[in-house]
């Protein structure tokens, strides 16, 4: 068939096979060209492994330090007619790309926070490797069903106390306007949100590999977040999302009593602000992304997510003395470059400017528009998009 993008507001309905392929090709030749990851993982889960920093963490594990990767995901494949998700093609592209590097690639498609997938996950472990030195826990979704209690949260993404206004971008047309996000209606959209993107799934993971016995002795387990700009925070950090984001990072504590005994060790990575599916549905977000980028690429910094989780692999989880860099409260700082002084002076100046006629002149929007549709395989040179493709590509292990 032939694929084309199809858009509804922040979401791309359609997906190109060849282009993802080529999206992680791309990854994995940036890996290979930074050498090899001294003392790196050897056999890693990551749950949550198909999009953004999930599948950049498996790329940068495998090309980066020749790992053995498992990967936890919730994907639609393909049905005639019907492309498959991005996350789907990316994982066929993977896997592909390992198996011919002669690398171990497996993968699990369903819903991560059911106790069956655990088990099923637990049981694959314990058939092709043993065990694992490392779990990436990169899971993004709007919903949760607990595998205890079966109640299922919807989370919600509101400023908790006041309304917040400002600046918004649609960055399909360019056009700059002011939205107003009312406050959350009750406590309970918080406690639905911290239910569903807090930390409990996550430690639930553990516990669950920790007695099944397939973490290995000193096994790491990294989780991630976001802080970002004040300008972002009445409506990310000091909103719903953000209460859940602090309740991960409140999980490493409890994590890290678990692992004691194995040698292991959890940490939260707090990373950059970059185009994924998620930022994207984030009013305010896209705007400061595009203004953000603007200035990083005139200063030679910008990093996407192949470079952030590269980045964080190879300078701060696996050094060369062993030592992780910690903030003071603990948290890896992969955000470091975004948050330079000089970098929020600049975003913040130009922030006060941003309208429609200058946007494209100040901002990076372009470039926004092309990583989103990069996302989902769109905007990729060299492929034509006007030519038949197969839509119909398999997972090799699935």
């Amino acid at each position: 068939m032939i694929i084309q993008p199809r858009t509804r507001g922040f979401i791309c309905l359609t997906s190109h096979p060849e282009g993802t392929a080529q999206n992680i090709k791309n990854q994995i030749e940036y890996v290979k060209s930074k050498g090899e990851i001294a003392n790196g993982p050897k056999k890693v889960l990551v749950i949550g492994a198909s999009t953004g920093f999930g599948i950049a963490s498996r790329i940068s594990a495998a090309f980066g330090s020749g790992a053995a990767t498992i990967g936890v995901f919730f994907e639609k494949p393909a049905a005639e007619g019907k492309p498959g998700t991005a996350g789907w093609y990316n994982t066929a592209a993977f896997e592909k790309e390992a198996q011919e590097a002669g690398l171990y690639a497996k993968s699990i498609n369903g819903d991560a926070f059911s106790d069956e997938i655990k088990k099923q996950t637990i049981e694959l472990i314990k058939q092709d490797l043993g065990q694992v030195d490392l779990v990436i826990y990169s899971l993004a979704s709007p919903r949760r069903t607990h595998p205890k209690t079966g109640v299922a949260y919807a989370s919600v993404l509101k400023p908790i106390d006041v309304p917040f206004t400002n600046k918004t971008v649609d960055f399909h047309t360019g056009v700059v306007s002011d939205i107003t996000i009312n406050p959350i209606d009750n406590e309970e959209d918080i406690s639905n949100t911290v239910a569903v993107m807090g930390g409990e799934d996550w430690k639930f993971w553990m516990e669950d590999l920790k007695e099944a016995g397939v973490l290995a002795d000193g096994a790491k387990t990294v989780a991630y977040s976001y802080i970002g700009p004040e300008l972002t925070f009445p409506i990310y950090r000091n909103g719903t999302i953000g209460r859940a984001k602090d309740d991960l990072e409140g999980t490493v504590p409890a994590i890290n009593a678990l692992l004691k005994d194995i040698n292991g060790i959890s940490y939260v990575s707090v990373n950059k602000a970059l185009v994924t599916q998620s930022s994207s549905a984030i009013p305010v977000v896209p705007l400061y992304i595009s203004l953000l980028y603007k200035v990083m690429k005139e200063k030679g910094i910008h990093e996407g997510t192949i470079e952030q989780m590269q980045r964080l692999f190879a300078e701060r989880l696996y050094t060369a003395d062993g030592q992780v860099q910690l903030d003071e409260k603990g948290r890896i700082r992969v955000d470091d470059l975004e948050m330079r002084a000089d970098v929020q002076a600049e975003v913040a100046a130009l922030w006060e400017q941003a309208c429609t006629e200058n946007l494209s002149e100040i901002s990076d929007i372009q470039g926004y528009r092309d990583e989103f549709f990069n996302l989902f395989g769109f905007n990729f040179d060299g492929i034509d998009y006007n030519a038949d493709t197969n839509e119909l590509v398999n997972i090799p292990s699935i």
